[in-house]
């Protein structure tokens, strides 16, 4: 039936799960035992359900050991790798609240984020390429030199008692004041009555995850997330993906953000799928080795994870026929990349997913089956068990099909809260329950969303409304262009002009004139971009989403804009 307003309900046939994540987890390792739960390439390590669960018990009771009780936060501060799941299965089943602390944080963001939310422990990486985690942490806790392990006393830090690094058992020098995480894991013991317990004094709508949002402006916010929140989300995305124990999941994007843990992770455990990490940081050449090696069935990744994979010199070595599906996500999904990862990758069944992280993330998604040509151009439609609307920005009032609004979210995957920041959380929740997510959207008829662009992203140009993604897409079409991203500038005259920053394809030269005259008479003369710089790369964050604010300031300084004299 047409939709004659922007509002859509997901089914809710499958009912919700209402288990906790340590109790559905211990269901599926009683079912699929010895198959393989966790395969990470990079540490040579594979663990069947079994075994994972084993391990994540092991951990959980030395948590325990540690004196942290049910609703205690710890924090991980990693790549990808075993120890990340196994934190994320052990908290889970104690009650303890996992906090994502971003790779990318230096020392005052990671000051910030333990004491914003009280961390007791942290389970943290030594050090990555040229960043010294640990190095970081003793600037900001001299303590942990002189101090025991686990009895940390730290003036900047006052929450923390213990730190624990990822090693590789037998391996590495020791850390005075901080304990090894494979000396940790084997303080637990198996079939400790403890963590059945505590299990059985939990709730799914406890929380479990605190993930800090990446604003442009402001402290990062705490998006608390509770098991209902991400056991399900994890459940419904990997419905859309058809998911099966048959599956073995490549996941290159980080764990920290919920494209890992959730789209990643918990699409897999509550499927019975098999979790693949090809390293531990993103690696094109590792990601195309991985998947032919293990013959991945599924592929993630953000638009230039796909990009890079693509235009690697070596794409053409592997076999990637054992790929199926898997999503694209974590920024606008360009329709041509879209085409070439289906034509290119065997990724006939690919979806797209859209959310953000205080909806645990996924809102809307296309299906295995969704149409091609709506699976290019949408980002699918709304989710089981939760509503989508999409309102006019001034006065709420849902708009109609093909009109663009604000997308609106209601239903089980909204998010706790902000931690300990009720203004915040109002702010983004109003009374009736609707987060209200800051992207401009369009739905047609049939309940398919397109995303236009974020409503602080709309360029005005003389009186014209002017979304950067239309604009995007249509450059994607240049034969020589790999990847651009389309901001407004301050501008005397229009008010906004629009500046386009573009990655040419390996071995392409072009000019702005070219890209000038493949636009004319091919959109409206106001959208032509004014200003055209070609680049290397974008600045992005970890999870690859591009940080269009620093184009916009790269831009401004360049070319010695003020904005007080062009308002």
């Amino acid at each position: 039936m047409a939709l004659t307003e922007s509002l859509d309900r997901g089914a809710t046939d499958v009912p919700l799960i209402e288990q906790t994540i340590g109790d559905f987890f211990d269901d599926m390792a009683r079912r699929q035992g010895d198959r393989d739960a966790l395969v990470s390439a990079h540490e040579g390590r594979r663990l069947s359900y079994v075994e994972l669960q084993r391990e994540a018990d092991l951990l959980a009771s030395a948590l325990l050991s540690l004196g942290l009780d049910p609703g205690d936060r710890v924090g991980i501060w990693s790549h990808n790798n075993v120890a990340w799941v196994l934190m994320q299965l052990a908290t889970a089943k104690v009650g303890i609240v996992l906090v994502n602390i971003n790779p990318a944080y230096r020392t005052a963001e990671l000051e910030y984020a333990l004491n914003k939310v009280g961390c007791k422990a942290l389970v943290t990486m030594q050090r990555f390429k040229t960043s010294d985690y640990v190095g970081m942490l003793r600037e900001l806790a001299p303590e942990l030199n002189a101090a025991q392990p686990g009895a940390l006393q730290a003036a900047r830090l006052p929450h923390l008692r213990t730190v624990a690094w990822i090693d590789v058992e037998g391996q590495g020098d020791e850390q005075p004041g901080l304990m090894r995480f494979s000396a940790l894991l084997n303080q637990g013991r198996v079939d400790d009555p403890r963590v059945s317990e505590v299990a059985k004094t939990l709730q799914a709508t406890d929380p479990v995850n605190i993930q800090f949002t990446s604003g442009t402006t402001g402290f990062p916010k705490g998006a608390t997330l509770t098991h209902r929140n991400i056991l399900n989300n994890g459940f419904f995305i990997g419905e859309c993906m058809k998911l099966t124990p048959e599956d073995r999941l490549c996941i290159p994007v980080p764990l920290y953000h919920c494209f890992g843990m959730v789209l990643g992770n918990l699409a897999c455990l509550t499927h019975g799928a098999t979790i693949v990490y090809p390293n531990d940081g993103f690696d094109p050449l590792t990601v195309l080795q991985t998947v032919q090696a293990e013959r991945c069935t599924g592929l993630h990744g953000v638009p230039t994870m796909f990009i890079a994979e693509l235009d690697h010199p070596r794409f053409a070595e592997f076999d990637l026929s054992s790929l199926r599906t898997g999503i694209m996500a974590g920024s606008p999904c360009p329709t041509e990349v879209m085409k070439r990862v289906v034509d290119q990758m065997h990724l006939r069944e690919i979806t797209i997913a859209y959310g953000m992280t205080e909806t645990s993330p996924v809102s809307c998604q296309s299906s295995t089956d969704t149409p091609l040509d709506k699976r290019v151009s949408t980002v699918g439609q709304v989710q089981p068990h939760l509503q989508v609307k999409i309102v006019d920005p001034e006065t709420g009032a849902i708009v109609a099909p093909g009109m663009s609004g604000e997308l609106c979210t209601h239903g089980y995957s909204v998010m706790h809260g902000y931690w300990e920041d009720e203004e915040k959380t109002r702010e983004a929740i109003d009374a009736e329950g609707w987060m209200h997510t800051g992207d401009l959207a369009t739905m047609d008829t049939e309940g398919y969303v397109n995303i236009v662009g974020r409503i602080k992203d709309l360029v005005i140009r003389g009186g014209e409304n002017i979304y950067p993604r239309e604009i995007e897409e249509f450059l994607y079409r240049h034969p020589k262009i790999q990847d651009v991203q389309v901001v407004g500038l301050p501008d005397k005259k229009y008010g906004e002009e629009l500046c386009a920053w573009i990655i040419p394809k390996p071995g392409q030269q072009l000019e702005a004139d070219e890209v000038r005259d493949f636009c004319k008479g091919q959109i409206a003369h106001y959208k032509v971009p004014r200003y055209i710089e070609f680049v290397k790369e974008f600045p992005m964050t970890v999870t690859g989403k591009i940080q269009k604010f620093k184009i916009r300031d790269a831009m401004k300084q360049q070319l010695g804009i003020n904005e007080e004299k062009t308002a």
